[in-house]
């Protein structure tokens, strides 16, 4: 028995160094690749680039099964009374090649050196529903999503100077997280792992600064159920606390990639608090009310979002409370 134990024992571990092993090729592959990316997306011509980009994403669209089968699966769950399973085929495509282009265009824009560079690709749509918002003097909380080439919002709203402090997840290769952090920090703004440095944001919000953040994904984090294409989905509160403990101005934006080829970022007038004194239920109204706001840009631009996301993969009784 005890050469048994030892044998299976040895064996388990040959199989978690073996995939110990995979998982470095893969991310050192992945980060070695997006720095190639990095390098070529400013040699081509955006158009050509962006074209480049899409044949990409198509090509990911064959070779990724597991994210293939999950698209499809959650645009059948949205989209199924609504759309035809060819429609929801010929949708499932399309995401792939949207996601490339806009990390495309994410990737250029790492050569941005000024608002006009930037001004080129990007049209920015309501500012002065960012200015109202502000000028009430209790800060103001950018609520947006993974839709389009997101992270152009932060360095557009960076380049405008209102330093936004940006909350989202870190990765899990630490390579490819310094990349991401060095871009979400760049010109003045200034990136938050999900989680941590809660105090950091009130004390902003309370000096009428401006953070950014994101709460159209299933994490790891304190949640209540609200509704999500009819069904109900387990959806981060941190940003529903921080805005009723604070009193900032809910702002929310959102951009995509327009057939016209530019990235079009909508900035929308304040979305109203809803309190009622009980704690519980202000969390929830409010929380589902931001989701409104995300389904409905969802609905307008569904090639765009991040559908390979598992959105509704926590049940009942599994959230963080």
């Amino acid at each position: 028995m005890n050469k048994f134990n030892q044998s299976y024992s040895y064996l388990c571990h040959l199989d978690m160094e073996n995939r110990s092993l995979k998982k470095r090729i893969k991310y050192t592959s992945l980060y070695f690749f997006i720095r190639f990316l990095i390098f070529a997306s400013n040699v081509l011509p955006r158009k050509v680039w962006l074209f480049f980009c899409g044949w990409l994403g198509k090509i990911a669209y064959v070779v990724s099964p597991k994210p293939r089968e999950r698209v499809i699966y959650h645009l059948s769950l949205a989209f199924g009374n609504e759309k035809s399973p060819r429609e929801i085929l010929a949708l499932s495509r399309h995401v792939f090649v949207m996601l490339g282009k806009n990390a495309g265009d994410i990737l250029r824009s790492l050569k941005v050196r000024d608002l006009s560079d930037l001004n080129k690709f990007l049209v920015t749509h309501g500012l002065e529903n960012y200015e109202r918002a502000f000028a009430k003097g209790k800060g103001v909380m950018f609520l947006t999503s993974h839709l389009g080439a997101f992270d152009l919002q932060i360095t557009n709203m960076a380049l405008r100077g209102l330093n936004p402090n940006i909350v989202g997840t870190a990765l899990k290769d630490e390579r490819l997280n310094e990349l991401l952090w060095q871009y979400r920090n760049a010109y003045g703004a200034v990136a938050i792992e999900r989680g941590k440095e809660s105090v950091r944001l009130f004390k902003v919000l309370k000096s009428g600064g401006s953070i950014a953040i994101l709460i159209d994904q299933d994490t790891k984090v304190k949640s209540r159920f609200v509704d999500f294409f009819g069904m109900k989905a387990a959806t981060p509160i941190g940003a529903t606390v921080l805005a009723l403990r604070t009193g900032a101005a809910v702002v929310p934006t959102y951009i995509y990639l327009d057939q016209d080829g530019m990235q079009h970022m909508h900035i929308l007038p304040e979305i109203p608090l809803v309190i009622t004194g009980d704690d519980e239920m202000d969390l929830i109204v409010n929380t589902q009310k931001f989701t409104n706001f995300t389904e409905q840009i969802v609905r307008e631009h569904p090639e765009q979002w991040v559908w390979m996301h598992e959105r509704w993969k926590t049940r009942p009784g599994e959230e963080i409370a």
